[in-house]
């Protein structure tokens, strides 16, 4: 069972109203100072379940959507042939080269894994020269191009993808970035929940629990993200982002030595990694009393 539907389970509205209305009848009572200290507390608690069970709901409804497009495929009202995630188009007379455009392919996802969102937007843009409309291609541009923000151009590469692929799972977890990086955690949610719950494309669903854990870090809820992040890591060992986050994590809910530890653990996975090297400046930053950075 997932995350969000044991949250949705276990928080349902009548038991948030129920410790609501308990604790609003002891404030009414005129509390003692020690009685006024626990409904502090029990408040802090509901106001932070109450967050819990809003974020298990959207993420609730984008599944129920999947229930809307299944039958509407059920039913014929999508019919309509839809290129598959990997396929290219052309238009004309115009050859495409498949085994070209997979090369580039693969040379773009080399230069996004380190970083260099300029070299893999000229690699991915070669491979679509070779092979226009592949959603592979199309799908690691929009990514290099979220790695430059303004985000406009990254969206309307996305927004052709999905057009083609609705169901396109890389392109909703990168559109769930985007809407994590402006603040819009609802819709966020919404396209990260999706693709981890179809499980339709390792590479999407592990970035998905990376992204997801950091909307909840966003939103300070760091047991959930600790949650994400640690799923992460068990998908993709190799992601040391999700060491870095979830060093962030501890250290943001008072956990120190195992912030320190997550962050050791990045730095000693992969010392030559752009997130390996993070984790090591943040451990020397912190010896010298330093803290880590809560934006990105």
């Amino acid at each position: 069972m997932t995350l969000w539907k044991d949250r949705a389970m276990s928080l349902t509205g009548s038991d948030l109203q129920t410790r609501f209305d308990a604790i609003h009848d002891a404030l009414a009572a005129q509390p003692t100072p020690e009685e006024r200290e626990r409904l502090k507390q029990q408040i802090i608690s509901l106001f932070r379940d109450a967050d819990a069970a809003a974020t298990a709901a959207l993420a609730f409804k984008a599944t129920v959507r999947e229930l809307v497009e299944r039958w509407k495929r059920l039913d014929g009202a999508t019919a309509a042939a839809q290129p598959s995630a990997g396929a290219a188009t052309v238009s004309g007379s115009g050859r495409v080269d498949h085994l070209g455009a997979s090369t580039f392919i693969e040379k773009g996802w080399s230069k996004l894994s380190l970083g260099d969102a300029a070299g893999a937007e000229v690699a991915l843009r070669r491979a679509l020269e070779l092979a226009p409309g592949n959603n592979d291609a199309e799908t690691l541009l929009g990514w290099a191009q979220m790695m430059q923000p303004p985000y406009d151009a990254a969206i309307a590469t996305f927004q052709r993808v999905l057009t083609r692929d609705p169901e396109h799972a890389l392109a909703h977890t990168n559109v769930g970035y985007i809407c994590l990086r402006q603040g819009r955690y609802g819709e966020a949610i919404e396209h990260l929940a999706r693709v981890i719950r179809l499980d339709l494309d390792r590479k999407a669903t592990l970035y998905a629990h990376l992204y997801l854990g950091m909307v909840y870090r966003e939103r300070e809820m760091y047991d959930d993200a600790g949650t994400f992040f640690r799923k992460a890591l068990e998908l993709g060992p190799n992601l040391l982002q999700s060491w870095y986050e979830l060093g962030r994590v501890h250290w943001f809910a008072g956990r120190r030595e195992d912030a320190l530890a997550s962050w050791r653990a990045g730095a000693e996975a992969n010392k030559f990694s752009p997130w390996g090297k993070r984790c090591a400046e943040l451990l020397g930053q912190i010896e010298q009393g330093g803290a880590p950075p809560r934006a990105d």
